[in-house]
């Protein structure tokens, strides 16, 4: 190991000589198993409190009590795409050149932590949805689903040869991880990208969880009917709302998908037929309709992430069996977080907290003691550099994250950050979220909406307003707060080096 690397990593021999065993004489590289599901909501953890009315997650919730939970984990650009060419490269956007999913292509010579482990002599590996248009590269191997992918019976791209495999996407994905793991080389640590398609839209549940809830009733978001008022042109004039947005028949499930067996077909229909016939003899309309298609919304979504959950378990038994699990970095996390009935919405793509922020659970039980909560702002850009410093390797300089190493002990790093830098950018297409850049604190969010045809900022005060309802920006009582956070933004746009204008190709038209 060389004198930078081994440097960067003596901060943890007192961690290691904490534990029953000794110190290692030589260091040990730990295994990465990175698990990240599509739009999961940290309000659909349990291990979020806040979490505990809509599901149990007892998989993902071993992560956070056998390891550190992160409750300030925020994303970049609340995009599937752009977030995760984010982790990649540990860059922003404009760095990466990934804007929205709507016109860009991943270009994968550039500097990623997989390459860098590759190099380092980790066996590498890649299987789910990746969503980035350009094969994957920095991997021995690799299988994911083509685009979006499907949640039945879905073809994927393995090493460039097209598959097929008969079953349901979530537990595939977990099959073909563990088949993978099975078969690595036990000599060399591994690195693998377990990257799940559930619960992204149009949230199909596994057949065996169709009845998992029992036909609850779930509480209705507060701010479900919100009608925007004290907020700008941007929250009036988008197109993400469960009212007139979510469509029947493929997000309520008033259609089939093609794409089930007969014998699949049987058992949805089973469920959904009789459910969808009383529902059509109501004949609902305003309130009540709404109201009927959050708690449709709400079975099916939370239906996938039951079935993210039980798969999770799968890969946690299988390092518990083989030994593994104390020095394997287990990470679990989302690409961005999703609006489940807060604003009357679905989808992610805003700096509000229902989007920007993002679950992150982080298990290392060599390093990270059990039941730890960390409150720190962190990000995606961090995980990059988290897994090469981990791995006793140098950061690049390029990436723009840091590492959350320190804080595995508990010790917050002088000058961490305090504000973070968000840019969303993808307009018009699909739901008319207009661009816009700010920061968000601990306390606070601005933001900037711009082109094409509104130029205006927000303050939100979270603290007083939990549910960001009512922009405060420009009310003198927080003249000093608005001020510096302006000052904030810009110095943050300059350090990052944000052009002063988008490139064309940025918005996806």
């Amino acid at each position: 190991m060389n004198k930078i690397a081994w440097l960067s990593l003596a901060w943890l021999l007192p961690a290691f000589s904490a534990l029953a065993a000794p110190a290692p004489a030589a260091f040990q590289k730990p295994n990465i198993l990175f698990i990240m599901a599509d739009d999961h909501a940290w309000q659909a953890v349990s291990a979020y409190g806040e979490s505990r009315h809509l599901i149990q997650t007892p998989n993902i919730d071993r992560l956070a009590n056998e390891g550190m939970r992160f409750d300030r984990c925020l994303v970049n650009n609340a995009l599937c795409g752009p977030a995760r060419a984010s982790i990649l490269t540990g860059t922003y956007s404009h760095i990466n050149g990934f804007y929205n999913n709507a016109n860009c292509r991943f270009d994968g010579s550039q500097i990623t932590f997989p390459k860098l482990l590759q190099q380092a002599g980790y066996q590498t590996a890649m299987i789910g949805k990746w969503h980035l248009e350009t094969d994957p590269t920095g991997f021995d191997h690799w299988e994911i689903l083509p685009e979006q992918g499907i949640y039945y019976n879905p073809p994927m791209i393995r090493d460039g040869q097209r598959v097929k495999h008969p079953g349901y996407v979530t537990d595939l994905i977990t099959d073909l991880s563990l088949d993978w793991l099975k078969q690595r080389d036990p000599h060399k640590p591994f690195m693998l990208l377990c990257w799940q398609k559930a619960p992204h839209r149009i949230w199909e549940p596994a057949l065996r969880d169709l009845d998992f809830d029992h036909d609850r009733r779930y509480r209705l978001p507060d701010s479900l009917f919100d009608d925007y008022a004290g907020r700008g042109l941007a929250e009036h004039d988008q197109n993400m709302t469960i009212a007139t947005t979510m469509s029947l028949n493929e997000d309520c499930k008033l259609a089939v998908p093609k794409d089930l067996t007969p014998e699949q077909k049987i058992i949805w229909d089973a469920y959904y037929l009789p459910r969808n016939e009383a529902f059509l003899k109501q004949h609902l309309a305003g309130n009540a309709l709404v109201e009927w298609k959050y708690n449709r919304y709400m079975h099916d979504y939370l239906g996938c992430i039951k079935g993210v959950d039980d798969n999770v378990g799968r890969l946690l038994k299988y390092l518990d069996d083989t030994g593994l699990a104390t020095n394997t970095i287990v990470i679990y996390s989302s690409d961005q977080g999703f609006f489940l009935g807060e604003h009357g919405w679905f989808d992610k793509r805003w700096i509000f907290q229902e989007s920007a922020r993002t679950p992150l659970l982080i298990r290392w039980p060599a390093v990270i003691p059990a039941g730890r909560v960390n409150r720190d702002l962190v990000c995606n850009l961090d995980f990059a550099g988290t897994f090469l410093q981990a791995a006793g390797q140098p950061v690049p300089d390029r990436m723009q994250g840091r590492s959350l190493m320190p804080l595995f002990q508990g010790a917050t790093p002088a000058g961490w950050r305090t504000a973070f830098y968000y840019h969303y950018y993808e307009y018009p297409g699909p739901h008319r979220v207009r661009p816009h850049y700010g920061v968000i604190t601990d306390r606070y969010t601005l933001a900037h909406f711009y082109a094409p045809d509104v130029d205006y900022w927000e303050l939100f005060d979270r603290e007083n307003d939990p549910g960001e309802m009512r922009s405060v920006f420009g009310d003198s009582a927080y003249a000093d707060v608005q001020t510096n956070l302006l000052r904030e933004v810009f110095r943050q746009r300059k350090e990052l080096k944000e052009p002063d204008k988008d490139e064309p190709k940025a918005f996806g038209r």
